[in-house]
């Protein structure tokens, strides 16, 4: 397989076929066009839950701690220290890599409307040679008619030079 049908697909084509777009009608289906990327993400009619993480119940009243227990929660402080890090690195790039994604979605939907621009612009000049070939008809049709008089006017005089020749005989 050719490296242009891998990129671009091996469809049947559809040049000259009549479609309904042609009559100025439209299949832009708007709930199409506004809908989400993914279901999870963040939009006014999706907010999200406003969910948060707690890594430790909250402590309501005033109470001691004993070794023991500092201890523990010195060592998960520092663990979560090192995740907080690692997630606000996580974050960081899924940031970035939205960032990218929205860039290419945004690039591909300017080559989209260049395709669709410039596709209009070959339906024009297709539709004008249509015009200017309708136009051209009538002189076809002239000449046609003007071959069609003459082999007419031929047929006729060698009709009458057979009649002559035959009754000659």
């Amino acid at each position: 397989m050719s490296l242009q049908l891998r990129l671009f697909g091996g469809g049947q084509p559809t040049a000259g076929k009549f479609s309904a777009s042609n009559d100025g009608s439209h299949a832009i289906d708007k709930s199409k066009v506004l809908a989400q990327t993914d279901a999870e993400v963040i939009t006014p009619k999706t907010p999200g839950n406003f969910s948060s993480i707690r890594s430790v119940p909250v402590v309501p009243d005033p109470r001691y701690f004993d070794r023991e227990q500092a201890d523990a929660l010195k060592n998960l402080a520092k663990e979560k220290t090192d995740g907080a890090r690692q997630s606000k690195r996580a974050y960081k790039s899924l940031a970035k890599i939205e960032a990218a994604d929205k860039t290419v979605h945004k690039e591909h939907r300017k080559y989209e409307g260049a395709v669709a621009q410039n596709e209009l612009g070959k339906k024009r000049s297709d539709a004008g040679l249509a015009k200017k070939l309708h136009g051209l008809r009538p002189g076809y049709a002239r000449l046609g008619l003007g071959i069609d008089k003459a082999d007419s006017d031929a047929r006729t005089r060698i009709d009458e030079i057979k009649a002559k020749l035959q009754g000659a005989n």
